[in-house]
């Protein structure tokens, strides 16, 4: 996959000092967060973040991409304040990040992130829903406790990506149970899924560091057009994507049915793939969910063709690529320091062209 916006390179270099900079900054104070909670939640949380085994035992293993605290803490150097002071949001984001990660796990079944079993496999169904709840209490208790009007400002945008998320996640379970679904309607899907909480990261540190709500509207029009490309990113990699990279197994979306944007497309295509496809999904929908994940490799080969056959894989790609260059037609007329704006194209950058 090439960057959607063809006369930038991304910088690798960049963009992994300021990732690796939002997980220096704000692990601390995540992992003070967790151990607010009352066991075994706190050790949990712990697992799910990749700090311990499933016996305990410290662990080094993959926390995640942590795009998110580190768009909140770019995005308060828009401010010309430190990006200290986008730290509460930076853990808050991550918290409501990670609570929506539990809970997807078990509604969707997936049995692998980050290369190691989830927390429902792992510590049962009962403790996923618990921690995931208590995540998000967490997330809004950290938010408001420096007690600043630009505090309560900041939680007002973080409630509304969360239930927009919720929204979304919503919207994602009632379209498995659907024959048909517009492309329209899972880009709707996906914006409240991905993109709102990607748009309250990048404006929540700005809100933090004194921004006003025009500045903070723009940011988060920047954050939710490139949610909507990280999500087709995603999507192609729910069914394309290395296990070795992804963490996941091979053909994952295809595994749980999923009506992902590829799907969508090449079922809205005219090619006679995408007849075969419907054929096919008509069948699927019929089967148990164990008759299904009893299929061989090859049939999850031959619906990953069709897809590719029917335009799916080429369509999602380019509208990735067209979400990229919306989300930085958003941060145009903002005025900021060159480093932060070259920060914010490289991330923008780095979102479509990842590998997991």
């Amino acid at each position: 996959m090439t960057t959607a916006n063809q006369h930038t390179v991304v910088d690798d270099t960049s963009v992994s000092a300021l990732l690796e900079r939002g997980r220096r900054l704000a692990t601390p104070v995540l992992r003070e967060a967790v151990d607010r909670l009352a066991p075994p939640m706190n050790t949990v949380a712990a697992y799910h973040f990749g700090w311990i085994d499933e016996c305990g035992r410290p662990s080094e293993a993959d926390g995640g991409k942590a795009v998110r605290p580190a768009l909140a803490l770019l995005s308060a150097e828009i401010t010309g304040a430190p990006p200290e002071t986008g730290l509460p949001g930076a853990v808050a984001v991550e918290l409501v990040h990670n609570f929506s990660l539990l809970h997807d796990d078990l509604m969707d079944g997936d049995e692998q992130r980050r290369h190691r079993d989830t927390v429902w496999k792992v510590h049962g169904p009962a403790q996923a829903i618990l921690v995931g709840d208590a995540l998000f209490a967490l997330a809004n208790e950290i938010l408001l406790e420096p007690g600043t009007s630009e505090a309560g400002r900041a939680t007002r945008r973080l409630t509304r990506a969360t239930r927009m998320l919720i929204d979304g996640q919503a919207q994602d379970i009632s379209y498995e149970h659907r024959e048909q679904v517009t492309v329209e309607e899972c880009l709707e899907m996906e914006g409240n899924k991905t993109g709102a909480l990607l748009a309250c990261a990048v404006s929540i540190g700005a809100v933090l560091g004194g921004a006003d709500d025009r500045t903070a509207d723009a940011l988060e029009s920047y954050g939710y057009h490139l949610g909507l490309a990280f999500q087709a990113v995603d999507d192609l990699l729910g069914i394309w994507g290395d296990p070795e990279a992804t963490g996941k197994q091979a053909w994952s979306d295809l595994r749980q049915r999923k009506k992902s944007l590829p799907v969508v497309a090449a079922l809205a295509s005219q090619e006679e793939a995408a007849t075969r496809l419907a054929h096919l999904m008509r069948t699927d929908a019929k089967k148990t969910q164990e008759e299904f994940e009893d299929f061989d490799e090859a049939e999850f080969a031959t619906r990953a063709a069709l897809i590719e056959e029917a335009g799916g894989r080429e369509w999602t790609s380019a509208e990735a690529q067209r979400q990229h260059t919306t989300a930085l037609a958003a941060l145009e007329p903002l005025d900021m320091p060159a480093h932060v704006r070259e920060q914010l194209i490289a991330l923008a950058d780095f979102v479509v062209v990842r590998q997991r």
